[in-house]
């Protein structure tokens, strides 16, 4: 039989930069096509956007496709500014905020010293890392799995490259309140401290407040999550103007068009439309505070969130295996291989219904022990 692998893909890496070889990517939530699928593993908001939303993108398709849209995302930055506070030059948009991350990472933290960061966080900090050649050290959450802040704070006055916190931190959903933010702002004053808040709409203290009064604060947020905006790809960051001028540096360096005019249309409408932000976070909120009463029930020890996700484990069930078999019966979760969290799974919240069905596998499982 003839082989079916082609022979230049067998040589493939000697094609490759020397840094390509070695890098290991993120590995993003499964997307399965499974009938009659729970889908609770990738912390989507399970409502829909904002209406408005859906018709300022109705309109932008109708009109100006044919043209760029605005590199400086002008209507977006000015609807994140109004709505924080800020003045429109500290507000910088991207697509979706793993871009505004990445961008954050190549312009601030290729020092001579290390980028802190906590061993149990978005693992995509670590590949950022590795992609641009930054040393990065993990420091240890501590026994709850909570952020170790005065030993990070430590370390940083010691000297290091910048810090990276996510807050609420993922996978573990718990917040820190802005006291703990500002002591590690404090730690480095000549470095920056990026906090992601990717989920702090669900519950956390967002450190917005504190960009006057810290030069070195750069603060990530995205629309996928409180928003429902998953699809468009929209985020943003905040921070003194030094820092944002830096980061259009970057993004002009790479792509001076990175959000399109659709995405723009839908984010600000998004924005704008406080009421319906404020029913669905506060829907996915009290079906978290109702889910976790139930987890309870069925034995599993659940941590604090902030989030729109728990992180939970069942001491008497392996965590990988309650995950299989919940596949099977089409609902699916979070699992990570990782030390410590091994035992735990990351559940997204639903809706009610879809929490019940949950509930309902996870308690045939369990009962056919």
């Amino acid at each position: 039989m003839a082989d079916s692998i082609d022979p230049v893909a067998k040589r493939a890496p000697s094609f490759w930069s020397p840094r390509i070889a070695d890098l290991e990517p993120y590995v993003p939530g499964e997307q399965p096509r499974i009938r009659d699928l729970v889908k609770l593993n990738t912390n989507e908001n399970p409502y829909p956007p904002s209406p408005r939303a859906i018709q300022a993108i109705r309109e932008a398709a109708e009109n100006g496709l044919e043209l760029y849209p605005d590199p400086t995302s002008l209507a977006l930055r000015e609807a994140v500014a109004r709505r924080h506070g800020l003045a429109v030059e500290q507000v910088f948009a991207g697509n979706g905020s793993d871009e505004v991350l990445a961008h954050a990472f190549f312009a601030f933290f290729q020092q001579r010293e290390p980028l802190l960061m906590p061993d149990i966080s978005y693992s995509f900090y670590r590949v950022y890392a590795q992609l641009y050649g930054i040393a990065c050290e993990q420091l240890p959450v501590d026994e709850d799995l909570r952020i170790d802040v005065a030993a990070t704070a430590d370390r940083a006055r010691e000297g290091c490259a910048g810090v990276v916190v996510a807050n609420p931190n993922a996978p573990t959903g718990i917040g820190l309140p802005l006291a703990r933010i500002e002591e590690l702002l404090r730690a480095c004053p000549e470095r920056v401290v990026l906090v992601d808040e990717a989920y702090v709409d669900f519950g956390a203290e967002s450190a917005l407040p504190l960009i006057p009064h810290h030069a070195n604060l750069l603060v990530v947020q995205t629309l996928s999550k409180s928003r429902s905006l998953a699809g468009l790809r929209v985020g943003f960051a905040c921070g003194q103007s030094h820092l944002i001028d830096a980061l259009v540096r970057v993004k002009d360096s790479f792509n001076s068009y990175p959000l399109d005019r659709l995405a723009s249309a839908g984010a600000v409408a998004a924005l704008e439309d406080e009421d319906w932000f404020r029913k669905t976070r506060d829907d996915v909120v009290d079906t978290r505070e109702g889910l976790v009463l139930q987890l309870e029930d069925l034995g599993f020890e659940v941590l604090p969130s902030q989030t729109n996700f728990v992180f939970a484990r069942h001491p008497s069930r392996d965590a990988a295996e309650l995950a299989a078999a919940l596949r099977e019966r089409a609902v699916l979760v979070r699992h990570f291989r990782q030390p410590r969290i091994a035992q735990y799974l990351r559940i997204s919240i639903g809706t009610r219904a879809q929490c019940s069905v949950l509930v309902e596998r996870l308690r045939e499982i369990l009962q056919a022990q």
